[in-house]
Order: structure tokens, then sequence, then C-alpha cells
């Protein structure tokens, strides 16, 4: 029962969290290889540094963003190449249960069980990713907060609507205060409002980590990523800031503003920018 005061939350500290960082950056892949399936290789040769900061990952569809994202989330295992997410190798067999622990990730499309409320389902994935079990209540309270779903905590799932449940799935990535947060079309289904209080966020959580956010709405990147990462046919076209990215393009490449005609300027000179529908 809360009488007012404030108590302050404690929490298990163990060795690993007091070691020094002995990492340049927080995502380093070099001539990483990821395959889709059995045969395409959705990523081909990719080389890329992130460190702290938001990262817009952009593309056309079938350029390899959602297989890289996997990769990253170390859901799928590098077919070539190597890839280190805080300085450790994902290229053996091991589950990663301590590097995971460290991770955030929401996929395209995940699975919950419509009878928990908002609250049950957040604990949950704490619980999964070994949250330490005195902090899981204020862990789970300040990430409800900060999607803006404070008053509905309490509700189950199957009663919210599309954005809500899309806003629960980024509670829960945020839930282990990640040092590497992975975001798949994080957008989808939130309204205007919610979508500058989402990049608000993420301006918020990339002061201390590593956010890619993987999207096909310009607007968002423009708007809260420090870097963008422009990637077709599974390589990496261009890497650099929005404005960097904006100045490519002119008034003969299609987009309503300097970033999309940017956009597709690098597009076009990577022979990907006929792409039909």
């Amino acid at each position: 029962m809360n009488n007012g005061e404030e108590h302050p939350m404690t929490s298990t500290v163990n060795a690993a969290d007091l070691a020094p960082t002995t990492y340049a950056w927080e995502i380093r892949a070099t001539g990483l290889k990821v395959r889709a399936g059995r045969k395409r290789m959705a990523v081909d040769g990719l080389d890329l540094s992130l460190g702290t900061g938001v990262h817009g990952l952009l593309g056309p569809n079938g350029a390899g963003k959602t297989t890289l994202i996997r990769a990253l989330a170390t859901v799928l295992r590098p077919a070539e190449g190597t890839l280190e997410l805080l300085g450790e190798s994902t290229g053996t067999m091991g589950e990663h249960r301590a590097l995971r622990r460290r991770i955030g990730y929401l996929p395209q499309e995940f699975g919950y069980y419509k009878r928990f409320t908002v609250r049950e389902f957040v604990e949950y994935m704490a619980w999964l990713k070994e949250v330490p079990k005195a902090d899981i209540p204020g862990a789970v309270q300040r990430a409800v907060e900060r999607v803006g779903l404070a008053d509905r905590a309490d509700d189950r799932m199957k009663s919210l609507s599309g954005g809500m449940v899309r806003r629960v799935g980024i509670a829960q990535a945020i839930v282990n205060d990640p040092s590497i947060l992975l975001l798949d079309e994080p957008t989808v289904g939130l309204d205007p409002a919610q979508r500058l209080r989402f990049r608000e966020l993420l301006q918020e959580l990339a002061t201390d980590a590593c956010v890619v956010v993987s999207t096909h709405l310009v607007e968002d990147v423009a708007a809260a990523c420090t870097d963008v990462v422009l990637f077709a046919e599974g390589r990496l076209v261009f890497q650099g800031p929005p404005d960097e990215l904006a100045s490519v393009g002119g008034p003969e490449h299609p987009g309503d503003s300097p970033l999309e005609r940017g956009y597709s300027a690098m597009l076009l000179g990577s022979g990907q920018g006929k792409a039909s529908w």
C-alpha cells in the first residue's frame, strides 16, 4: 500500500553489470550474411557499426530489414561473417542468455494471451527477460506509463485497439531498460499524437541505448533519428544523418519531402528505384 512515501527501488547487481564497457560499438557487423529461409540470402555481406542513438532502418519491401532485425535480436544466426552485440559474438551456438537480458525487441507481430491484462503481459515478459523479481513491479509500471497506458494497465489485452496493443509491445520491449532496443515497424496503428509521443520516447531512450527502428515512414526517421541506415537487396546503400540523405535528392526524384527525394535518389543509384508494387 502506498502511504505517500517514496521508497528507493533496490535491484540485484552482478559482476557483469559492474564490469567496464570494453566494446567500441553496441552493434558491429562485418561481412554479415543472414538467410531468410533455407535459400535466400536476405542480408548479403553487410558491414555496419552502430552506437548510442536512434538509427532509422529504411528500405523497400523485401530489402532484408526484418531479417537483419531478427539477427540483431539473436533470433537468426549469421550464415557468414561476424556480428557482435555489446562486444559479444553471436556466431556461436550458445543461447546468449546474458546478452538477451540487455536487448529489447518488438517484432512486426508478437503473440500474447488475450486474457492477460496489460500489466500481466508486461510482467510476464519482464520475468522472461530475467528482470530481478523485486524490480519487476516498478519496471512494469514505468514501462506502461512511458507508453501512455497507465490507465489501461488492468484491462485485458483482448479489449485493446490495434494501436494500444502496439504500445503494449513497445512497453514489453523497454521493460528491462535494454542497452540495445530493436523495433520493427513500431508505429503501425498509432495515431498522429501517439507517433509524436513515440518519437519523444525514442529520443529519451537513446541517451544511453542503441535504438534501431525499422520503418517505412520517412517522416518518423526525419523527426526522431540521428542516423539513417538505408538498406536494399540485403546490402547497405547509405548510412549517415538525415540531413545528408536529404541533400542527395533533387526535384526530379519522387517524394513529398527532401528526405523522401534523397531516399528515392539513393535507391535509383543502387538500381532499386523502379521496384514495382
